[in-house]
Order: C-alpha cells, then structure tokens, then sequence
C-alpha cells in the first residue's frame, strides 16, 4: 500500500504546535526533573506527543534526562525524568535606562551569569547601542563554553515589539530608533526587542513570583513609570505595542511639574529623579543615585525614611487605580523602596487598600532586575516557541554566532 503524505502545515497546525512545543518546554522548566508521563498529564497532550517534543528538544540541547532514573511507586520500569539543559546556552540581555546600560549574560533558567554596567556618556543611539554591542561580545569571550541563541533588550519609553524600534523615548532623545537593526548588524545575532515593564511581566511569569498566577500587572517605577498586564499567559501590547503607558496618570494633589506642560502628571511625581531632587533638598545625598537614599534609610536617616515610605505608599494608590480596571490575580512592583525595605511594601500594600493588599508583591529579582529584563526578552521569545527560534539562532552551529570585527 503506497505511503500516504502528511497534508501540509496550516497556520491553525503550524500555531497547534508552537503552543504544544511551548507548554512542553515550559513543564519541564517549572517541574524538571520530571517525567514525560508527568508532562504528558500536566498539560493534556498525549504521551506520544510530549516523547517526540522531548526528543527535539534533546537534540537540539535544550533538556536532558536526569541522572538518576525514578521508579513508580518503587515498581514497574523505571522512569527517565529530564530536566531543562542550562549548560549550553545563553541569551544576551540589554537594557537600557537613562543613566547607564546593563549588559549581561543569562542562562535558560533566567539566572545571570555575567553582567556589566556602562555609564552614559551621551545617549546618542547608535554609538550607546555599538558600546553595548561590544561589552556582549567581552562578555561572551570569557564564557567560551557558552553558545548564545540571541538578544533581548528592554527599554523604557514607547517600544514597538514587531519592528524592534524604539518609537519615542523623551528621557534618552530618542526617536524612531531601529535598535532590533542596529544591534543584529553589531553581533550577528537574533535580537529582540521591548518595553521593560513587558520584558519583566514576562521574567516574572517565566521564573519569578508570578509563575502560575493566571492575570498579571507589572509597574515598574524608576526614572521611566509604566505597566504592563499578561492575562493567561500572554502580554497585552496594543496597536504598534503601546499599551502600558501611564506615565502622565493624573495624581491627586501633584505638585510636580511635567515636561507635557501639566503639573502632578504620575512619572513626574514619583520618578527616581524626583525621589533624588527632594533627598537633596533635605540633605540626605548630595548626587543623583537613588541607592543612596535607600542607604541612608538602612542607616537609620529619618527623612530618607520618609521620602522612601511616602513614595511607596504613592505608588500604592497609582496601582489602586490600575486595579480597578484590570483586576489582576497578581501585582508585582519593581521600585527600590519596596525591593529593599519591608516599611516600603506595607506602605505600598496599605495605598493599594487592605481588600487587594496580599495581591502587590516586590520583584523577585532585587539584584538583578535590569539585566533579567533585558534577558527575558530573549528568553520569552524562546519558551513560546522553541523550535523556530532554535532554527533561526543557528542552535547547530558549532561556534556562536557573533560577528566580533562588526562589534
């Protein structure tokens, strides 16, 4: 009987097996080392499937099997679990802030191996994006066992997703920058592109607090102020990827002037820079860096206290406000009071109101949270669909896929 083709992959197929993939790899991330017949339960698909996705995954080194086979209620034929392979692979992670960039090196598991900072000294976008073209290529030259899959970068401002261009970024003078081009043509890689507050809603369903949790809202509260929300597992981004801009929210009894020429606009009030200008006017720092305030505040200085506390119990009640509307199952807040100091969160938690209080969490990732949301974006990209960009990225190859003299 003669064989009988496989009917040609359809965009419904072609998209089936981009989520089974997904949610195959993603299984094995939060549950490894596990076994295929558990994977095959926890996510509805059958066993043949999850042993033939299992079986890409492993020649492409992406998971192995565990060391030490399982048995079954100590009978029966021993299971193999397998486990998320971390030893290969890396993404490169840029995020770019005002003052300075994070540049760094992350393994698949969203733990950073390597990163460096890179002080600004002008933010012109093509010479920023070529220095940190270069700090990636050194990172990767001391990791020589490591093989790089691609690139995230994070930044603030309006970011557009599908064509990697920075559309507006007032703080940085940028405007309609090309960075996906920019950065491809510097280190021959994939490079991928978004919003910070996107970039960590993401980190966070991926590998921090708000894994499992169903709804979302990231708020990230820095030089730049601005959200993001993910609803069963999927970010929402809006036409050319502009959702989560809330930096010119009105706040009740603002006093802060705008550069958009109104006064107590939400960025304005509670921005890093503010926090710093009134530190400085009540003499707790004399420079620009916020970390000062916080350590002043470790070191028992009552104003900076102050500053801090009523900061986060401000950023409480800007998130009410966001509550109301979207009603996620979680909140995670990345802003420096509430990362490091417990009187931060309950002020957070107490502006948010007592009913939504356990819902507002810090960031799980304090140390780290810039050059984690510059990998993340990379990262997300793979764990949605990890076959296509194991093929794009060149997975096969036997050397990375960095053009050092274009760095």
């Amino acid at each position: 009987m003669p064989r009988t083709e496989a009917p040609p992959a359809t965009p419904t197929r072609m998209s089936r097996r981009r989520t089974s993939a997904s949610v195959v790899l993603r299984s094995v991330l939060e549950h490894g080392p596990v076994a295929r017949s558990t994977i095959s339960r926890l996510t509805g698909l059958s066993p043949a499937s999850v042993t033939d996705y299992c079986a890409r995954f492993s020649e492409l080194g992406l998971i192995r099997e565990s060391a030490v086979p399982r048995r079954s209620n100590g009978v029966g034929r021993p299971h193999v679990p397998v486990d998320l392979d971390d030893s290969r692979f890396v993404v490169g992670g840029v995020h770019v802030a005002v003052p300075y960039t994070t540049v760094a090196l992350l393994d698949l598991r969203g733990r950073v191996l390597a990163s460096r900072e890179l002080k600004h000294e002008h933010t012109a976008p093509e010479p920023l994006l070529a220095r940190a073209a270069e700090a990636l290529g050194d990172l990767l030259d001391a990791a020589p066992g490591c093989r790089p899959l691609g690139v995230g970068v994070a930044v603030g401002g309006w970011v557009d997703r599908d064509s990697g261009t920075v559309v507006e970024h007032p703080l940085l003078g940028w405007h309609e920058v090309p960075v996906r081009e920019v950065l491809g043509a510097r280190t021959g890689l994939p490079v991928h592109v978004d919003g910070h507050a996107r970039a960590l809603v993401n980190a966070e369903r991926l590998f921090g607090r708000a894994r499992g949790s169903r709804s979302v809202l990231h708020l990230f509260v820095g030089n730049v102020v601005d959200a993001a929300f993910a609803t069963n597992d999927e970010v929402h981004h809006g036409p050319r990827s502009q959702a989560g801009t809330i930096a010119h929210l009105p706040v009740p009894g603002g006093s802060e002037p705008c550069e958009c020429g109104r006064t107590g606009c939400l960025q304005a009030e509670l921005s890093e820079r503010t926090l710093c200008r009134r530190a400085r006017r009540a003499g707790v720092i004399e420079g620009v860096n916020p970390m000062h305030v916080v350590a002043a505040a470790a070191a028992g200085d009552p104003e900076a206290v102050r500053l801090l506390v009523e900061r986060a119990g401000a950023v409480g009640r800007a998130a009410r406000l966001l509550l109301d509307v979207l009603n996620p199952e979680t909140v995670v807040v990345t802003e420096i009071g509430v990362m490091h100091r417990q009187d931060c969160l309950a002020a957070l938690r107490e502006g948010v109101g007592s009913e939504r209080a356990t819902s507002m969490m810090p960031t799980g990732f304090p140390d780290s949270v810039l050059a984690v949301a510059g990998g993340a974006v990379a990262l997300d990209v793979l764990y949605r669909d990890p076959l296509t960009l194991s093929h794009l990225s060149g997975i096969n190859s036997e050397t990375p896929n960095v053009d050092r003299a274009s760095a």
